[in-house]
């Protein structure tokens, strides 16, 4: 029987993750009675009554697992995190607040058997903020046409991944990672199943401008060279632009010396021009530097408080590891002695 692992990355959800853990639990009964599940949440430090209800939840089914974070790891690196330690034969991502259809995963489930190793949601349409929507289109439009890496269109995350493609991520080793442009990197033949997004269940979204912004530029320094690029060309034109005005200044006061004040104004609005794109670049070459010196740290996506209901083998990988380790070192260490001893 195949197991299908399902990721509900968890931030001040309290009013959400039980409902999410009974419809998941009756989608299965219901709808794919011939698959095991294992149904992980992760929590990002939550400041609500959200992990009392996973330890709930996980003490009334062991299927139900559960993952504490020592702080707020931010919300690429958690659910990311959390699709590597799934072990089943795929591994389904979706929102705790109901934004991502659970009635959507026996289709996902579906077209991965038919040979899909990746399906995704696209959104079509959005019950949420007409005009928030709207700006998310023009993002990804933008960033489509920027990207060296073809992008996809109105795509959160939410959708079912193969356990290769969970292998092709664990052995990336990105501390920085951006799942959606992995996926339209690195993935394998994808099928794309649109959707109307719903409003949230209840509670209220964590997203605010800063985590907004904080994703459109991951993406941006991840995946274009706009920034940079549009740096050079807009400097170029802004020198060669200069300088023609500065040589007909010239001229122009060369020919009537006496009657033509070159005046500050000219200066002042050059020169607050020529500062004004010379911060905006230095602010978006801090941003491309900022992304590779994440990289450079080389961090740990997140680090781990407390998991719950997963089996000992895979709570204490770091333990094994170590032992594995000490087990080579002994046994380097008796063959040099048995070495010196026949020497001897």
């Amino acid at each position: 029987m195949k197991t299908v692992s399902v990721v509900v990355p968890c931030y001040n959800e309290e009013e959400n993750v039980r409902a999410m853990a009974d419809a998941l639990r009756e989608m299965f009964a219901a709808e794919l009675p011939g698959y095991r599940y294992e149904i992980i949440f992760i929590d990002n430090d939550s400041r609500d009554r959200t992990r009392e209800i996973i330890r709930e939840i996980c003490a009334e089914d062991p299927d139900v697992r559960g993952i504490f974070n020592a702080k707020n790891f931010g919300q690429f690196n958690s659910p990311y995190y959390a699709m590597l330690q799934t072990s089943g034969d795929c591994t389904v991502l979706l929102a705790a607040d109901f934004q991502d259809p659970v009635e959507l995963i026996p289709q996902y489930v579906r077209e991965w058997e038919n040979g899909y190793r990746i399906v995704i949601g696209i959104k079509k349409s959005s019950r949420e903020n007409k005009f928030m929507y709207w700006l998310r289109g023009c993002y990804y439009k933008t960033i489509r046409k920027l990207s060296d890496v073809e992008q996809i269109e109105q795509f959160t995350g939410f959708g079912l991944y193969d356990a290769a493609f969970i292998r092709v991520l664990k052995e990336l080793g990105d501390p920085t990672p951006f799942l959606r442009g992995i996926v339209a990197e690195l993935g394998f033949k994808r099928k794309e199943i649109p959707y109307e997004q719903p409003e949230r269940r209840a509670g209220r979204t964590s997203n605010n401008f800063y985590r907004l912004y904080d994703a459109a530029m991951l993406s941006i320094t991840s995946y274009t060279k706009a920034g940079i690029r549009l740096a050079t060309f807009i400097g170029a034109i802004s020198c060669a632009v200069s300088f023609v005005v500065a040589v007909i200044y010239l001229i122009m006061k060369l020919i009537w010396w006496d009657r033509f004040p070159a005046g500050m104004a000219p200066m002042l609005i050059g020169m607050l021009f020529l500062g004004s794109v010379q911060i905006f670049f230095i602010g978006m070459i801090g941003e491309y530097v900022l992304s590779i010196n994440q990289r450079v740290m080389n961090r740990p996506l997140v680090v781990e408080e407390e998991r719950i209901n997963f089996p000992e083998e895979k709570a204490k990988p770091k333990e094994k590891e170590k032992k594995k380790k000490k087990d080579v070192r002994e046994e380097h260490a008796k063959a040099g002695r048995k070495r010196t001893e026949g020497n001897i």
